[in-house]
C-alpha cells in the first residue's frame, strides 16, 4: 500500500528515541573521558578497517547546506612526520617565546611529540567551493563551511576514543609550511593536523588542567537566560 501523501515515511523519516541507558552512558563516557593525547602514543599501527571506521563517524559529521567541505590526507611516513615535526618545533620555539618567567618555563615542560610518536596523522581540511558559490546556510555567515569540518574532527574523535585510540589536535604551525609539505592549494584552509594512534593510559583530567595551565570554568558562570551576559561581571 503506498503510503499517505507528506507521510514521515515518504518523507525518509524513520522512529526514533533516546538510547537505551548502557548506550547513553558509553556516549557520554566518550565526550567527558576524551583528551587531547600529546605524549602517550604506542608503537602499533591502527588496522586499516579502523581507520575507516574513524573516517566514516567523521565523513556522518552535520555540515551547511550538506555541502560536505572536508576531505582528509592520512599520513603514515616518518620521514613526512619527522618534516612536520620540524616545521612544528620552529613555530613552538616562537610560541615560547611569547610566554614570560614561570608561563615558559611551564609552557617548554609541556610534552608535544604526538607527530613523531603518534603512527597516523590527519590532515582536515576544508574546501570553500565544494558546494559552488552559493551555498544553502552560508550566505550570511561564510565561515560555516569551516564550523562543519570541526564537527567532522569531533566525530573522529569520540569515535576514535570508543575504540582506544587516542588523538592529538597539533595547531602549533606556520600554514605555509603545511602547504608546503602537503601540496595544499592556497584557496583549500587546512583545519586541524591529527596525531592518532593507539594508547593504554589517559589523564584522569586535561592535561593543562593538571599541569596549572588552566582551570576548567564552572558551567553555571557560562550560561545566560534570555541575552547576552559577560561571565567576568
Amino acid at each position: 500500500m503506498d503510503a499517505p501523501h507528506g507521510s514521515g515515511a515518504e518523507a525518509g523519516l524513520c522512529p526514533t528515541g533516546p538510547f537505551d541507558r548502557e548506550a547513553r552512558a558509553a556516549v557520554y563516557a566518550a565526550i567527558h573521558t576524551r583528551r587531547d593525547v600529546r605524549d602517550q602514543f604506542l608503537d602499533r599501527c591502527l588496522p586499516e578497517d579502523l581507520v575507516r571506521r574513524l573516517l566514516e563517524a567523521a565523513h556522518a559529521a552535520p555540515s551547511v547546506g550538506f555541502m560536505q567541505p572536508w576531505s582528509f590526507i592520512l599520513v603514515r611516513s616518518p620521514e613526512t612526520r619527522e618534516r612536520a615535526y620540524e616545521a612544528f618545533s620552529r613555530a613552538n620555539d616562537e610560541a615560547a617565546g611569547l610566554f614570560v618567567d614561570e608561563r615558559q618555563a611551564l609552557y617548554r615542560s609541556l610534552k608535544l611529540e604526538g607527530i613523531r610518536k603518534a603512527p597516523l596523522s590527519i590532515i582536515v581540511t576544508c574546501d570553500p567551493d565544494r558546494a559552488g558559490p552559493v551555498v544553502l546556510g552560508r550566505t550570511h555567515n561564510p565561515r560555516m563551511d569551516v564550523y562543519s569540518t570541526v564537527c567532522a574532527v569531533q566525530n573522529l574523535w569520540l569515535a576514535a576514543r570508543a575504540e582506544g585510540v587516542g588523538v592529538g589536535w597539533v595547531s602549533i604551525f606556520h600554514d605555509s609550511d603545511v602547504r608546503a609539505l602537503l601540496g595544499i592549494p592556497e584557496r583549500v584552509e587546512i583545519v586541524a593536523w591529527l596525531c592518532l594512534g593507539y594508547v593504554e593510559e589517559l589523564y584522569a583530567q586535561p592535561e593543562l588542567a593538571l599541569k596549572g595551565w588552566r582551570q576548567r570554568l564552572p558551567l553555571d558562570d557560562l550560561i545566560c537566560e534570555e541575552r547576552w551576559q559577560d561571565p567576568a561581571g
